[in-house]
């Protein structure tokens, strides 16, 4: 018996990615202390042609889905969902889809040092800036000011961005993820068992509890549920 290793393969411009990191939280709250997996994030750029200070949202889902009106429908039923799991979604306020590659590397820069609490905190308050507060996730100002309310050095994050350090491994980690098999997101990788879609804390549960108890889990690799696949976050080009 030991702890399994949790990838949570994501983009910060989906929706269901939130919902689904908020289920993993809950059953790891579940879960006993020398049982709880270690959690790595994995980059997964949905778009990642999108210029570099993100497009207009409501130009971009009108395109993707065909009118705005169906665009607006689906936010309500993913706001319903978020509110069902403590995550706000303020869509009024979201005005720019933005390219996520600097997210992405802030998190590279984050799981380097190596402090899982703050590691977490920065995931959450990325979706929070974006989705609650409508900010552009794609300017470094912004990715500084969320990675410094949450503990990191504000100059230190500052000049990483400003650099191409972690771009390199942000590439390398979306192109393993692709020939694993991923094409959209959220995708838990749980020891031997992958996840696709924003489970319920249930399944998630179960599947860490089975991994740590080395039983085999019938079926756990093709497990999916509300996949942004089949919704509004697969993969581009």
């Amino acid at each position: 018996m030991g702890r399994p290793i949790v990838k949570v393969t994501s983009d910060f411009i989906c929706p269901w990615c939130w919902i689904g990191h908020r289920n993993l939280k809950s059953a790891l709250a579940q879960i006993d202390a020398e049982h709880k997996p270690e959690i790595s994030y994995v980059p997964f750029e949905l778009n990642p042609s999108l210029p570099l200070r993100g497009v207009d949202r409501k130009e971009y889902r009108t395109r993707k889905f065909g009118s705005w009106n169906r665009s607006v429908l689906m936010d309500a039923d993913v706001t319903a969902a978020g509110k069902a799991v403590g995550a706000e979604f303020n869509y009024e306020k979201v005005t720019v889809t933005p390219n996520t590659l600097l997210a992405h590397r802030l998190m590279v820069f984050a799981q380097r040092k190596g402090d899982t609490k703050r590691t977490e905190a920065l995931f959450e308050g990325i979706f929070t800036a974006y989705f609650s507060r409508g900010e552009n996730i794609g300017l470094v100002d912004v990715l500084v000011e969320v990675a410094n309310g949450v503990g990191f050095d504000a100059g230190e994050v500052s000049d990483f961005l400003l650099s191409d350090d972690g771009k390199a491994e942000v590439v390398a980690k979306e192109m393993d993820a692709q020939r694993d098999g991923v094409r959209g997101v959220p995708s838990f990788t749980i020891g031997g068992s992958r996840i696709h879609g924003a489970q319920p804390t249930s399944v998630l549960k179960d599947v860490i509890s089975t991994e740590a108890s080395d039983v085999e889990l019938d079926n756990a690799s093709d497990t999916e549920a509300n996949d942004c696949t089949n919704g509004s976050c697969q993969l581009i080009g």
